[in-house]
């Protein structure tokens, strides 16, 4: 089973990323993953993509493809593959696309994780972390007893400055206009299934493997 995963900042890819991963028993490759691990092993182009990265450049998309195609190409991709976080653009979906061609083998979905914009600006703004042991709760999924204290240490909480409403609100407008031409390319080839990311985990995971005709 090859799946591409999307999904906005708050929409709760992550978690969703864990169930399918462990369920069907395919690897979850990440980009950052990705990068880490070519760099590790020191390959021909995870070095290339080191420079560009030590030099605070974006890694050109021949490169990242390259790095694709070897992960995708290790034996326990063999069963399948999870994608997250790329493609990002309609040309590394293009290229996606060709390299799958070339493996003999096609994606079977790209899920995206709907989720309103209102509701991802009160998950995202509503984070608190205690700062003294680093704990997180969230003002309306996960509030503490007693507000603006942790339960564990009894240290005070602090919201992050990047998740005041302004900032997170200005990530989602950029998120938002990169993936729109992504999920329109996916739709017209027919990919693309929209899985509603408001209910509840247990909801949209059983949502996502009624999708996938409960496959293992």
């Amino acid at each position: 089973m090859n799946l591409v995963l999307m999904g906005l900042p708050g929409a709760g890819k992550g978690t969703q990323a864990e169930r399918i991963v462990e369920k069907y028993n395919i690897p979850h490759i990440s980009t950052g993953d990705m990068f880490r691990a070519a760099m590790k092993e020191e390959t021909e182009l995870g070095l290339k993509a080191k420079s560009f990265m030590d030099q605070g450049q974006l890694v050109p998309d021949e490169v990242t493809i390259g790095i694709v195609r070897e992960r995708l190409e290790k034996e326990d991709c063999q069963n399948g593959f999870l994608l997250d976080g790329f493609p990002r653009t309609v040309p590394q979906a293009e290229a996606l696309e060709e390299l799958m061609n070339q493996l003999g083998r096609t994606l079977d979905y790209v899920i995206n994780i709907d989720v309103d914009q209102s509701i991802l600006l009160e998950r995202l703004t509503g984070r608190r972390i205690c700062k003294e042991c680093g704990s997180t709760y969230h003002l309306v999924f996960n509030p503490p007893a007693n507000e603006g204290v942790c339960d564990k240490c009894g240290g005070e909480l602090y919201q992050r400055a990047d998740d005041n409403a302004e900032t997170v609100g200005n990530r989602l407008e950029v998120n938002i206009k990169q993936a729109k031409p992504l999920l329109d390319f996916y739709e017209s080839k027919g990919y693309l299934r929209n899985i509603d990311g408001q209910q509840a985990i247990d909801i949209v995971f059983s949502d996502i493997t009624e999708l996938l005709g409960g496959r293992a």
